[in-house]
């Protein structure tokens, strides 16, 4: 019997989709391998590996034969810092846990000194002894700077890919030496290691937008046990230890306030620019800043499951849900790849054998050909707009799992609203208490005792206008929730509910004037809920939940970019036109679950369409919509349970994160048309024999470079700057 096992790799070098490609398919082949997934920009290895078939130390081997670095990833928090964090695990200061080491003293730095030197020595020899001896000097040159790249050539290719751009690179500096161009043969093995240097830093310069929010987390933190404190590595805090945070000090660990009462910044981590007033009961992120007094925490998270740690895994995993256009560029590379070799053998073969043309001329324009042919740029343009944008988003609250949502998100034409919790502050409070039978007191009393325990907001209102009145529910038994009904329990042995007005006509208890009573109270805006016994209505308890006092110039800025807005909702007809009236959006009302599904169903008929809700009770909804969005500051369902995530609940960033998916779409059909329209003129110019192999050779890396550029572009765009008026 097997036994497999899911194991994870650091593996670093890896500069563009090619080289992600490389390392799968190399994988792939190993017996006992499956479900392998290469994350570029986490520089993650993962995979299903049947260690009876395969070794861990046989995967490692190969993928250093392919000329990447690799080792097991820490399962500890310090991991998700990036290489070297983990030297700073036990508190050392010294330096940035998610600094790179000096550009110098990487491998393929080192090939562009040695190369670098070799050309100028042999160039050197040209200027002082003539052509014949520096002839030498650049075949030195060549062989010795093309030898590492020709290696990784025959790995990949014993791995099953022939066709890579070391094996193209390989072939083109050979070729050149056979037809006696040696000097730029030398010049194209040194350009293509100073284009793969420049790819790296690029690279690396687009990681680090992952690699500062794991900076947020201290490394230590003040513990504190039976009065005194102590310094200890952050990432050992237990859940249920309590830790102190002084005035100016990041918080170590995701937990709730014990003692103190003080403004925290949370904009490391929400984005949200106005620090918030914290006090007993009320949660703290990791990597928040508190900003007065000091306040003591009670930790709630190990390290491995703070708000940013969840954050950081969602974005680097976010590489896996790979969108349409990339997975679409990933099958053409493969046919394309195949096709210019063949094109470049027709370019070094017919013109010689069908038209008298010189061999040598038109072998050193297939060869040319070659380089320009290489689908880097091309492969990398998606994967790094993608991972820009996800790293551009993270910092201001903005969390899209994969270029697939941003791609779905980027064509939105119709956004639905869930009322309570996301276009309202979900705080709802009692206005008003309408005794049918009884007093007002045995009327809340009752209501509370049913409510008990049940976190929604309703039924917290219910419990803090009781509390207030200091008046205590009795013991409630078998309480359970009626899904878009309200609730029951069993209250002293007998059956009590908390429900609609409508559910209670249905149970026959509404007489004229409880009826007259609940549409006079509904027609304010109000949701009324009615506290009833079987056979005998208590009253009637209205309550209100004001829109947020950003919903109204959220639904402006939808309309700005051309969406169409509609609230859904459990609530009643004459409360949902209110709040829909203040904010000038369409809505439809009284709707169960179900119902909200069918209406985004309906939706969809006409366009794509986004849903957006508190992640728990609009599962459903957030399901079946194009786009599923929950609204939630760092709690678990915001960040696991759908699509993408609001951590600030500011309904404005609803807006903003559109904006952000269409411009990291425009950034990729940017980065598409330099690819290719850097490869279609230097197609043409090289078979013109206008440009040569060091032009061929700068064309593809200089596209590459380009591309990544452009997509690093997107790590300071603002989408709320382009959504102000």
């Amino acid at each position: 019997m097997t036994k497999e096992t899911c194991v994870e790799w650091t593996v670093s070098g890896m500069d563009c989709g090619s080289c992600a490609g490389k390392v799968r398919t190399a994988v792939e082949r190993l017996p006992g391998v499956s479900r392998v997934d290469v994350a570029l920009m986490a520089e993650r290895l993962s995979l299903v590996l049947d260690e009876g078939k395969t070794t861990r130390e046989r995967v490692e081997s190969v993928v250093r034969a392919l000329g990447y670095g690799i080792v097991p990833k820490p399962s500890s928090a310090a991991a998700i810092a990036g290489p070297g964090a983990e030297a700073q695990a036990h508190g050392a200061q010294a330096s940035d846990p998610g600094s790179l080491p000096p550009w110098h003293r990487s491998g393929k730095a080192r090939l562009v000194i040695g190369t670098g030197l070799l050309f100028l020595a042999a160039f050197a020899v040209s200027l002082l002894a003539g052509d014949g001896p520096a002839r030498w000097g650049f075949i030195a040159a060549t062989v010795i700077g093309v030898a590492p790249i020709a290696r990784r050539a025959l790995h990949a290719a014993t791995a099953g890919m022939p066709f890579t751009i070391e094996m193209l690179m390989s072939i083109a500096a050979v070729g050149a030496l056979f037809i006696g161009a040696a000097q730029e043969a030398a010049l194209v093995v040194f350009l293509f290691a100073v284009g793969e240097m420049l790819e790296g830093m690029a690279a690396n310069k687009a990681r680090q937008g992952i690699r500062a929010l794991a900076r947020l987390v201290p490394r230590t933190a003040l513990l504190e046990v039976d009065g005194k404190t102590r310094e200890v590595a952050a990432d050992i805090l237990a859940i249920g230890q309590v830790v102190l945070v002084r005035p100016g000090d990041r918080v170590p660990a995701d937990g709730t306030v014990l003692r103190g009462v003080s403004g925290v910044d949370e904009s490391p981590v929400t984005g949200e620019s106005m620090p918030r007033l914290k006090q007993p009961g009320d949660p703290v992120f990791a990597g928040s800043i508190n900003t007065e007094a000091a306040l003591h925490v009670t930790v709630t998270s190990a390290a491995k499951d703070n708000t940013i740690a969840r954050i950081i895994r969602l974005v680097e995993q976010a590489e896996s849900a790979r969108a349409p256009t990339e997975r679409f560029i990933d099958r053409f590379s493969r046919v394309y790849m195949p096709a210019v070799v063949g094109a470049a053998l027709l370019v070094a073969v017919i013109p010689p054998l069908a038209l008298g043309q010189d061999w040598g001329t038109w072998i050193y324009r297939a060869l040319a050909l070659l380089l320009i042919g290489c689908p880097c740029a091309l492969v990398i343009s998606v994967p790094a707009s993608i991972a820009s944008a996800l790293s551009a988003g993270a910092r201001r609250g903005l969390l899209m799992k994969g270029g697939a949502v941003i791609e779905a998100a980027a064509a939105t034409t119709h956004v639905a609203f869930d009322k309570t919790g996301t276009l309202t502050e979900g705080r709802p409070r009692v206005t008003d208490l309408v005794p049918i039978s009884g007093s007002e007191a045995e009327l809340l009393a009752l209501a509370a005792a049913v409510e008990t325990g049940s976190s929604h907001p309703l039924a917290q209102a219910i419990l803090a206008c009781a509390q207030q009145r200091d008046i205590a529910g009795p013991a409630a038994t078998a309480a359970r929730a009626i899904p878009g009904h309200g609730a029951e329990a069993l209250v002293k042995g007998e059956p009590a509910w908390v429900a609609s007005p409508r559910f209670a006509q249905g149970r026959g208890v509404l007489d004229d004037k409880a009826r007259q009573a609940a549409a006079r109270l509904e027609a304010e805006g109000k949701t009324v809920a009615a506290v009833f016994r079987p056979g005998r209505l208590l009253g009637l308890i209205a309550l209100r939940d004001e829109p947020r006092a950003d919903a109204a110039e959220a639904m402006r800025q939808l309309g700005g970019l051309g969406i169409a807005a509609v609230m859904l909702t459990g609530d009643n007809a004459s409360t949902a036109a209110a709040i829909a009236g203040s904010l000038g959006i369409a809505h439809r009302a009284e709707l169960m679950p179900e119902d909200k599904v069918a209406a985004l169903r309906d939706m969809a008929g006409k366009g794509r369409v986004m849903m957006v809700g508190d992640g728990i009770n609009d599962a459903p909804a957030l399901a079946a919509a194009h786009v599923g969005v929950a609204m939630g500051a760092g709690t678990d369902v915001a960040l696991e349970t759908a699509d993408a995530a609001i951590l600030r609940n500011r309904v404005t960033d609803i807006a903003a994160q559109i904006r952000l998916a269409r411009a990291a779409m425009a950034n990729i059909r940017q980065n598409v048309a330099i690819a290719l329209g850097l490869k279609a003129v230097f197609l043409v110019t090289t078979i013109l024999g206008i440009t040569g192999l060091w032009i061929a050779i700068l064309a593809d890396t200089g596209a590459t470079v380009l591309v990544t550029l452009n997509a690093l572009r997107l790590l300071a765009f603002d989408p709320e700057a382009k959504l102000r008026p």
